[in-house]
């Protein structure tokens, strides 16, 4: 039971509970980045189906084989995440190593995006209509990648037909994980998930999971709670999330937490070799790790090249911001102004001096990010910004204009993130009316 989850103690606890037959109806798996809270609330969903009592990893019972295709009935997934990695680093693996694992792996990692697009979450959404078209051909491309038969080619090669079939999955999942997937979690999708939630199982029992939990609209918090309070007999409930503080008390007070940890690096090459049959060390170690790392390789942008984008982007708002202040004949600057630009312009270096005109800098930051294409790659960039701005302020006390200044970064950057992932603003109008606000605003905060 979890056999192939590596090294965390909270599966171990979790396997505990269901022999004991203390399973909560309400779970929290906690932790960072790529340490296996979806898989293994996956399996658990597994297990709770399998026919066979003992639900062994290698059950060919029919609830089984439905879930190892994430296509079970009782099974209902929601919640943002990139999915980009993952596909193209699963689609890299098969290619290379075409075998019925290596395509399982693929094909999971598509359905993880096309559940998103279930019709019981977006009944009588027009914009369903629009992601339709994304989704038939996904599934028709599924279709055709499950039904190939390596015996009949010749030295069990990937075919130039399936190849252009998996380059079209990767293409068409992209498009909807970035037309389709927010960066919250609407109320209507937590309503459509509690009407599912009451409905007899098909089976022996469901599992709602809901992934990045603490992304959510205020009124998609309340529903959740009153599902919470009351849970469906018939229904497990996992809620995920990178950090167990940043839910509301009144939720966390409801669920039974498992708390994942950063796998040793050990571990994680282990999985890079097992699972997608590559070297951690090609790929670098980031900041996230090595599997995360290994994954974001696959990306046309990893995540370790937003840093300095990042960085470029508050240098040429903060100089610009300079420049202002100077006209009007403002002296001295605010140690905290000049702070900002001393710290990240060096970590800039390499993309060049920082640009002092809105058009010129977003124009650098949209072509080192391939226009932000892959829809996690903004808010990925936007947490960067974030995290730089915080960096710089804390190495001194920064005082109450420093503070203030942090203050307004952040606000700036959540109606940024906003626009993108709610009105579908573009990245490169939002990055546009980010710099000129916050070059404002700085001159004025400083003035």
């Amino acid at each position: 039971m979890f056999e192939h989850i590596l090294g965390q103690s909270a599966v171990s606890q979790l396997a505990n509970d269901i022999n004991e037959g203390i399973v909560a109806p309400s779970m929290l798996f906690a932790g960072p980045a790529a340490s296996g809270k979806g898989t293994t609330a996956l399996e658990l969903g597994r297990i709770r189906s399998c026919e066979n009592p003992a639900a062994p990893l290698d059950c060919t019972c029919h609830a089984c084989s439905l879930h190892r295709l994430l296509s079970h009935p009782d099974l209902l997934l929601l919640g943002p995440r990139g999915f980009s990695a993952e596909t193209a680093a699963a689609a890299a693996t098969f290619l290379r190593e075409p075998e019925p694992s290596t395509r399982l792996l693929f094909i999971r990692s598509v359905r993880k995006l096309l559940a998103r697009f279930s019709p019981i979450l977006w009944e009588d959404d027009p914009k369903i209509g629009k992601l339709s078209t994304y989704t038939a051909a996904l599934e028709e491309d599924l279709d055709t990648l499950g039904a190939w038969d390596r015996s009949g080619e010749a030295g069990g090669a990937v075919p130039e037909k399936l190849k252009k079939c998996c380059d079209g999955i990767i293409k068409n999942a992209l498009k909807l994980e970035s037309e389709g997937i927010g960066d919250l979690i609407p109320i209507a999708l937590i309503r459509r998930a509690a009407y599912w939630s009451h409905l007899a199982p098909s089976g022996r029992g469901k599992l709602l999971l809901i992934e990045h939990a603490d992304h959510m609209q205020d009124g998609a918090r309340n529903s959740l709670l009153k599902i919470l309070e009351e849970p469906p007999e018939a229904v497990t409930i996992v809620l995920t999330v990178s950090r167990e503080k940043s839910l509301l008390p009144t939720i966390l007070s409801r669920l039974r937490p498992y708390r994942f940890t950063q796998r040793p690096r050990d571990l994680e090459a282990q999985v890079i070799r097992q699972v997608f049959r590559g070297h951690a060390e090609s790929s670098g170690l980031g900041s996230d790790g090595w599997l995360r790392s290994y994954l974001d390789s696959f990306l046309p942008v990893s995540g370790e090249t937003l840093m300095p984008l990042a960085a470029l982007f508050i240098a040429s708002v903060t100089s610009a911001a300079v420049v202002d202040l100077r006209r009007q004949g403002i002296s001295p600057l605010p140690e905290w102004l000049v702070d900002l630009g001393a710290y990240t312009a060096p970590i800039a270096e390499g993309l060049g001096r920082p640009l002092r005109t809105a058009q010129g800098t977003v124009s650098k930051v949209l072509e080192g990010a391939a226009n932000f294409e892959v829809r996690s790659l903004f808010s990925q960039f936007l947490n960067r910004v974030l995290t730089l701005i915080s960096e710089s302020l804390c190495r001194r006390s920064a005082g109450p204009s420093g503070l203030g200044c942090a203050e307004l970064w952040a606000a700036q950057v959540k109606e940024a993130l906003t626009a993108v992932s709610t009105y579908n603003q573009s990245p490169a109008l939002a990055l546009d009316r980010l710099y000129a606000e916050l070059r404002q605003a700085m001159g004025v905060l400083a003035g």
